[in-house]
């Protein structure tokens, strides 16, 4: 049997509005700890505030929080201005993390079939200026 679907070719997750792998000035959104045994993590939801194409869209991935893993999460804690006091106590609050900015770079990995997001790095809001995709592109042209 056959059906018309009005609107499924428009609906390719490959057109324009799909996220590109980059550099973003993005904003904490929400947090949220899954305990998931034996890798807990936390899903990361960042609100898009730079490049301006972009803004608004809301980007989530996992941060994961087993022993090999916590490296990153230290790294998005202190590049996002967290409490360095409440790092030293192996402590996070989840409220005091909602609206922190940061620069994080998020690149699309393919696994079991599957397009997952991922962070790939991040660095202090301050740093967008100057690893904003227009300047790197300036540097590398000069």
């Amino acid at each position: 049997m056959k059906r018309q679907i009005s609107g499924l070719r428009s609906a390719d997750v490959t057109g324009v509005d799909r996220l590109p792998d980059g550099i973003f000035l993005v904003r904490v959104s929400r947090i949220q700890f899954k305990k998931y045994y034996p890798k807990p993590y936390y899903i990361v939801n960042l609100t898009i505030l730079e490049p301006h194409r972009f803004a608004d869209h809301v980007i989530s991935s996992r941060l994961y929080c087993h022993t090999k893993a916590l490296w990153k999460l230290n790294w998005f804690l202190r590049d996002f201005g967290y409490d360095s006091e409440l790092i030293e106590r192996d402590e996070v609050d989840e409220a005091r993390l909602v609206g922190l900015r940061g620069v994080v770079k998020v690149s699309h990995v393919i696994c079991n079939g599957s397009s997952w997001l991922r962070f790939d790095g991040f660095a202090p809001a301050h740093r967008w200026e100057e690893l904003s995709p227009a300047n790197l592109d300036n540097a590398q042209a000069s």
